[in-house]
Formats: structure tokens, sequence, C-alpha cells
């Protein structure tokens, strides 16, 4: 069969293409320094923009809600609370927009930054609830 072992017959695999190494003899999955990461770095990105997207709807609606019966200073106080948080957010997001942006190899988020994030989600969430019941 012209050098083709039994084995590998039809599949169109060379031998010892499914033992884990790629061209030059290195491991297919490498380490994070050789990691390509192909899209990845756009579609976080794009993550960021529809997270703050949806932050932002939250705070137009819990703004609206708030305001809808009439304004008074419990309500004016929870609007500018949650606009306050909306901008803390967009300012974390916006920060992680740009430095996914500049390389095609970003940091990784520090731990600051996304602990930034989640508290002002969760609180952002928290004051729309308060303001929607």
């Amino acid at each position: 069969m012209g050098g083709v072992s039994r084995g590998e017959a039809g599949t169109g695999r060379e031998a010892g293409a499914g033992s884990g190494a790629g061209a030059g003899g290195t491991s297919r999955h490498g380490t994070a320094g050789d990691r390509d990461p192909g899209l990845q770095p756009e579609r976080t990105r794009l993550a960021w923009r529809r997270t703050t997207l949806a932050g932002t709807v939250a705070a137009v609606l819990a703004v609206r809600a708030a305001l809808h019966g009439g304004p008074s200073p419990a309500s004016i106080v929870a609007c500018s609370v949650c606009c306050a948080l909306w901008v803390a957010f967009l300012l974390v997001a916006q920060r992680r927009i740009l430095a996914l942006a500049r390389t095609a190899r970003p940091a990784p988020l520090p731990a600051r930054q996304a602990t930034a994030a989640v508290l002002c989600a969760v609180a952002l969430a928290v004051c729309a609830a308060a303001l929607v019941v």
C-alpha cells in the first residue's frame, strides 16, 4: 500500500500525528507564552461592550422607574447612586477595552479591576432592584 500502515490507511494522518507533538517537536498545547490568542481578545472586548450596554439599560430603566411617580428625595439619591455606579463600571470597562485593543497579547485582568467591576455590577443590580420594588 505504498508505505502506509494498516491503521493509517484512509485517515490522512501521518505517523505520530496523534502523539501531541506538533511542528518542531513542541506540544500542541504549549505553554502560556506560546499561545496564539487568535480572536479571543476581540471576543473579550465585545463582551465588555455588551456588559456595559446591559448596565446602561439597567441604569436607565432604574432611573425611569424611580422618577415615574414623581421625584422624591429618596429616589433622587438612589438615582444618583445608580448613575455613579454605572459611571464607575463604565470606566473599568473602558480601561479594559483599551487594554485589549492595544496589543495582541493583553495582560490578564488585574484583581483590583475585576473586583471593582464585580462590585459595581452587583451594587448597580441591587440599586436597580430597590428602585423597581
